[in-house]
């Protein structure tokens, strides 16, 4: 292992070992850390769950995680997150960055979330989505994680313990050896965090060649780019092509979507028209979600029969915000997931082993309950996701997707490319 990285939620992993994968890295996901010997590769994504959990677990977790990369030989490590910087006020990004680094004994590193192939850029230290702040971006209304503020340097700065800077664009675009002398500076000055600007992916790769030395980066799978070439210049890989074709699976192909994004309202809608679909009810899961579940399954299982169906729970800010003003935001998110989960379970134990998932937390929800402990990277369905295959037996194909990630026609789009 030459690369270790701990992603924050199970679609954010996929989508950076697929930038490695494409890259030329044979990289591994684990599910969580394991428990066994390292895998074989390259680079080992650790996916775990922290995205949205307390601060103090999350950083216990990613702390463990990085503690194991470390003694399995990573030289060194990436604490991946979203690209649209997924967090609040109170973490986890800033908290799990401070301990990463006083846990390697450093004294700075970078924040660069930016992913210019799906329109996340980075200018002045501002995060735009396509042509939008942040803030003015659909994420304002994320139902766990909203962001109001698209100033990175101040929305991490009330996160971290530590002074937060910025390396400019004019920075940027002169090249690694400017961006170096800029890092430089800032940790003269007591600065251990620095957002960093980006624009395309030149920029990712400029960056990555400056942050060769760092013993830690942090950022979304965009500026992992630049990294695979540092290791090629060092000999310490070969010349790769991208992706293998994965072993076929076969079978039927459910969706499985609990993201309330804006991109995934839009595949859901999409798919609705043209295939069979059934969403969640939330009432009917608080009162009894036995019979509800139940009730799903069978729906699934009949449909399955004659192609692909979809079932979910994404919704519109009005009635996302409806659900949790009844049941709670913390009940009504668990609640959810709990369902999706068991309805993968089960539809697992009738054969099923296609899956297409919607949202980080849903996809995390997922592979646990489908015991699912390390995954096989193929070739890039959408941006940022690719085809799956698990480990073990019986092997599962999977694409997990970010809910923001992929065109309007994503669910036909991965049915067809799972194996």
């Amino acid at each position: 292992m030459i690369l270790g990285c701990i992603a924050d939620d199970f679609t954010g992993a996929t989508d950076l070992a697929n930038t490695l994968t494409r890259r030329g890295m044979h990289t591994v996901q684990t599910i969580g850390i394991p428990k066994g010997a390292a895998p074989q590769a390259d680079a080992v994504v650790v996916a775990l769950k922290s995205r949205t959990i307390p601060v103090a677990d999350a950083v216990t977790q990613s702390v463990a995680a990085c503690r194991w990369l470390k003694a399995n030989g990573a030289r060194q490590i990436f604490f991946k997150y979203c690209s649209t910087f997924d967090s609040t006020d109170a973490g986890n990004i800033g908290p799990v960055a401070d301990a990463l680094l006083d846990e390697l004994g450093s004294g700075f590193t970078i924040a660069c979330p930016a992913f210019p192939e799906n329109g996340r850029t980075i200018y002045l230290g501002h995060l735009f989505v396509g042509g939008d702040l942040l803030s003015d971006s659909s994420m304002k209304n994320h139902p766990l994680t909203p962001m109001r503020d698209a100033n990175l340097v101040r929305v991490l700065g009330r996160q971290s313990k530590h002074k937060v800077g910025l390396v400019p664009y004019r920075t940027v675009k002169q090249g690694a050896p400017a961006i170096a002398e800029a890092y430089a500076a800032l940790q003269a000055e007591g600065i251990r965090h620095a957002i960093v600007d980006a624009l395309e992916d030149r920029d990712l790769e400029h960056i990555g060649a400056a942050s060769s030395a760092l013993p830690l980066i942090t950022g979304g799978s965009g500026v992992a780019v630049g990294l695979p070439q540092n290791y090629r210049t060092a000999r310490l890989i070969p010349k790769r092509e991208g992706a293998s074709p994965l072993d076929k699976v076969g079978g039927p192909g459910v969706v499985l979507s609990g993201s309330c994004s804006a991109a995934t309202l839009g595949q859901v809608e999409r798919f609705a028209a043209k295939h069979p679909s059934q969403a969640i009810d939330p009432q009917g899961l608080a009162s009894d979600p036995e019979k509800t579940v139940a009730a799903l399954l069978a729906w699934a299982t009949e449909q399955l029969k004659k192609g692909p169906a979809l079932i979910y729970a994404s919704a519109p800010p009005e009635k996302v915000a409806a659900v949790q003003a009844a049941f709670g935001r913390e009940k009504a998110g668990a609640m959810i997931e709990h369902a999706i989960a068991r309805l993968a379970s089960a539809l697992a134990a009738e054969r099923v082993r296609r899956f297409v998932i919607a949202g980080g937390e849903t996809s995390g929800a997922v592979v646990s309950a489908l015991k699912v402990e390390a995954l096989e990277i193929g070739p890039q369905i959408a941006p940022g996701v690719p085809a799956c295959l698990s480990y073990g037996n019986p092997r599962y194909a999977l694409a997990l997707k970010s809910g923001n990630f992929g065109g309007p026609d994503f669910f036909v789009e991965a049915l067809e490319a799972l194996p």
